[in-house]
């Protein structure tokens, strides 16, 4: 039997599996860490956890699947994007990476403005503008404030690619987990050297780009041995964690585009051409996808609101859940069901975390807004869930407004487990929303990669319409997306009207 491998370096925890090659899943594990945030809107992991955490998820899960060393051909890497891991020379990791998440650079995001002449020079180079969470802010920051670090430099990685580099020996990375640098040419698929020289940085700190499913190198004997594989096992480029979800739910043809509700919103759709946003609201990076493009609108806190919500404010009813041995969210998701949409006049402006898409403010706030006493706690909890679908839509409108198609949309993550959450979705977006039979996220969509690197499909669409399946087809109700069109607008209004405010609070 053949076996590949995908592991998903994601920001609470790695997650590993295993397939066959029909796509089946043999075996999966998972291992959490911490996040540290040494100041508030700081977000830091040590990569030395991700390795450990790599290293246990792979050995349960070659031992669950009883896998032989020489049957595992492939591995697949994804990770959270836009992380930075600075090495020096003798590639030992310099400090703490710092996370997608992380709001510090806004500073920088400023100076690579002003270096190439404007924002939209900067888009012009490599289809996006600079943000908060990318790349090469980060590299900024640390020769702004922490200069003797910054002299010791001599590689930047990516999360999945410090991976990379423990398992193969190898500095390597792909083009889609590349473009959340901000330091690709995304449109010619290579690091943008116009670009770095505006920012004086070196192409030599930056690894080699690949096509996410074109083999990166083989496992080095002492780490295959640590692990039960073979040092014959490929370890293919793979893909950022946005790109190789969408992969493990088949987003891999013109016309379809995926929703994701994990800590972040994620909306994702496959274009066989550059489409650039002048405006910069949504990403245009390399797809996983051989050749292709995908746009992406991301909403730093979408899942997570919730569970900031059931974490802070809901501590009685976790302890109730205890004892009951209940799932608190299903409580909390029945209480929202008896509310009716709208949630009686209450709308949630989800940017707990700052925003990126449409505002690209760090700053900006969550909020309720229409609060009386007559709102309990399922109306806190429906406006949430609708507020965060509310920020999604905000990515879809741009996309329709570029001439994107979306023919079908494909809800996942955690959040659309729900079936309201599923149903709040499709009336939102007035369009039929599809669930699939099962998802693995990342990590899935990675060993699917892993096996056609392998050569047991020809390439990653028939790897896909052959390991994935439609589950449901749920409708959108007419006269609900009705009101949902008109408290949008609403919606839409709140954070002009409240940007002032929110950067003044945050002074």
């Amino acid at each position: 039997m053949a076996a590949f491998l995908g592991i998903d370096i994601g920001t609470s925890g790695t997650k590993a599996l295993a397939i066959d090659e029909s796509g089946q899943v043999l075996a999966e594990a998972m291992q959490e860490y911490p996040c540290h945030h040494p100041r508030p809107l700081w977000s830091e992991q040590d990569p030395q956890d991700w390795w450990q955490a790599t290293q246990e998820t792979v050995r349960r899960v070659v031992h669950q699947a009883q896998l032989r060393p020489e049957e595992v051909q492939a591995i697949g890497l994804s990770g959270q994007m836009h992380g930075s891991v600075f090495l020096d020379s003798s590639h030992r990791v310099l400090r703490r990476a710092i996370l997608w998440n992380d709001q510090r650079t806004a500073a920088e995001c400023e100076e690579i403005h002003r270096r190439v002449g404007s924002r939209e020079e900067l888009i012009r180079m490599v289809a996006n503008p600079a943000l908060t969470g990318f790349t090469a802010p980060k590299i900024l920051w640390l020769r702004n404030h922490e200069p003797e670090l910054f002299a010791q430099v001599s590689h930047v990685l990516l999360p999945k690619d410090y991976i990379r580099l423990r398992l193969t020996g190898e500095l390597a990375t792909d083009v889609s987990d590349a473009s959340g640098t901000l330091l690709l040419d995304v449109a010619h698929r290579r690091w943008s050297t116009e670009l770095l020289e505006r920012l004086e940085l070196p192409l030599e700190w930056l690894p080699r780009c690949f096509e996410s499913h074109q083999p990166t190198g083989q496992l080095r004997p002492e780490v295959a041995q640590q692990l039960g594989l073979s040092p014959r096992t490929i370890v293919v480029a793979g893909a950022g964690d946005c790109a190789a979800g969408a992969v493990g739910n088949g987003i891999v043809n013109p016309g379809v585009l995926s929703t994701s509700i994990g800590t972040s919103g994620v909306m994702f759709v496959h274009c066989d051409e550059v489409v650039v946003d002048p405006q910069g609201r949504v990403h245009t990076f390399c797809h996983a996808v051989d050749g292709k493009w995908h746009m992406m609108g991301v909403n730093l806190c979408a899942g997570g609101a919730l569970q900031w919500f059931r974490n802070q404010l809901c501590q009685a009813l976790m302890a109730e859940c205890r004892l009951s041995q209940t799932e608190p969210y299903a409580v909390l998701s029945a209480e929202a069901e008896r509310v009716p949409p709208g949630a009686e006049g209450l709308l949630f402006l989800p940017y707990l975390s700052g925003e990126r898409t449409p505002w690209a403010d760090p700053a900006a706030r969550g909020a309720w807004v229409g609060l009386t006493t007559a709102h309990t706690r399922g109306h806190l909890v429906r406006a949430i869930m609708e507020g965060v679908t509310f920020a999604l839509r905000d990515s879809l409108e741009i996309l329709r407004s570029l001439g994107v198609p979306v023919q079908e949309i494909r809800v996942s993550g955690g959040g659309s487990k729900s079936p309201l959450w599923r149903q709040i979705q499709a009336d939102v977006f007035g369009q039929e929303v599809v669930r699939l039979e099962a998802e693995e996220g990342p990590a899935y969509g990675v060993a699917l990669l892993a096996a056609v690197g392998a050569g047991a499909f020809e390439n990653i669409q028939q790897a896909c319409a052959q390991a994935i399946q439609v589950a449901e087809h749920l409708p959108h109700d007419p006269q609900r997306t009705a009101l949902y069109d008109r408290l949008f607008e609403l919606y839409r209004a709140l954070y002009p009207a409240l940007r002032e405010t929110f950067h003044a609070l945050g002074q």
